[in-house]
């Protein structure tokens, strides 16, 4: 199995930027899919950002898109999210996921592995 863990979270203004990382354990990083979901208070878990086994495929959840980018640097077994034009909503715990295999973008219930969660907080 992999172990994710995420870093790079923390209290930042409306319009700032934050780079989330994920590092995985294990020789087989490259092999799974590597997804972003976020969850507020109250809410149901959210997909964010997904990118395939190479880095050579991304999908975005429409309230991210031209804001947010994820990539991946496999000689690292990192994901990142780079944050950038950061608002309010999206304060949130955001989680790393790793699927074995091509998943339905936006079902987690898809993704096999999971990290415990790093907190964002944009302030206005």
């Amino acid at each position: 199995q992999v172990q994710l863990v995420e870093s790079g979270g923390g209290l930042v203004q409306a319009g700032g930027s934050l780079r989330l990382s994920c590092v995985a354990s294990g020789r087989t990083f490259s092999n799974y899919y590597m997804g972003w979901f976020r969850q507020a208070p109250g809410k149901e878990r959210e997909f964010v950002a997904t990118i395939s086994y190479s880095g050579g495929s991304t999908y975005y959840t429409d309230s991210v898109k031209g804001r947010f980018t994820i990539s991946r640097d496999n000689a690292k077994n990192t994901v990142y999210l780079q944050m950038n034009s950061l608002k309010p909503e999206d304060t949130a715990v955001y989680y790393c996921a790793a699927s074995r295999k091509r998943p339905r973008v936006a079902a987690a219930n898809d993704y096999d592995y999971w990290g415990q969660g790093t907190q964002v907080t944009v302030s206005s």
